[in-house]
């Protein structure tokens, strides 16, 4: 039975309550980080770190990451943007699943190689708490993504924070924020598969 994500990040909320702890948030793009930085900027002194090598072409990579660093500077709070080498051969592992419908194999492995890393930076550098914001789309398994987390965090010191940012009306909150604040927002996921259907798509229309 799946946990109730949300509710534990409340009562992680609770716990904290009158400190400010670190916290190493693993971004996928400027849009979905809107909500989630707004509500974790209130309880956690922030990193942002942008783990993602999945983002096909390298192009659209460098793109989706312009967008976060205008909204950091939108944001204009002392969060720090921790940017990883890109890793080359990451879309020839996701290759080994081949084609397969959003939300499959391959992207539970995208999802999970990507927090990891992200979560062994985290512990590397002492961080109290570690989590990502790609719970924020419907297009994510956030009961996956928090399955991941909580299975990794028995590998590390850093502590996991379990959360479905969707809830509440985080993402009507989050959708209005990207009207408001006018981000480009992507129309595929990220990796080369995403892309062509996309791209099939656009040819089809």
């Amino acid at each position: 039975m799946s946990k109730n994500y949300n509710q534990l990040f409340k009562r992680e909320l609770e716990k904290i309550k009158g400190h400010r702890p670190t916290l190493l948030l693993h971004v996928c793009c400027g849009p979905c980080s809107e909500y989630p930085l707004v509500l974790l900027s209130e309880h956690f002194k922030i990193s942002v770190y942008y783990e993602n090598p999945n983002i096909y072409p390298e192009s659209e990579y460098d793109k989706r990451l312009i967008e976060l660093e205008k909204y950091l500077d939108y944001l204009n709070k002392d969060i720090k943007l921790i940017i990883p080498p890109f890793d080359h051969d990451f879309q020839s592992e996701l290759a080994k699943f081949g084609p397969m419908k959003e939300g499959g194999k391959r992207c539970v492995y995208c999802y999970g190689k990507r927090m990891y890393r992200a979560y062994r930076y985290a512990d590397e550098q002492h961080f109290d708490y570690f989590t990502t914001v790609m719970s924020i789309s419907n297009h994510k398994n956030a009961d996956y993504i928090n399955r991941l987390g909580e299975d990794m965090q028995d590998h590390f010191k850093t502590r996991f924070l379990y959360a479905d940012f969707k809830k509440d009306g985080g993402i009507d909150i989050n959708r209005k924020m990207n009207k408001d604040i006018g981000l480009y927002e992507q129309d595929y996921c990220g990796c080369i598969f995403t892309y062509k259907i996309h791209e099939s798509k656009l040819q089809n229309s």
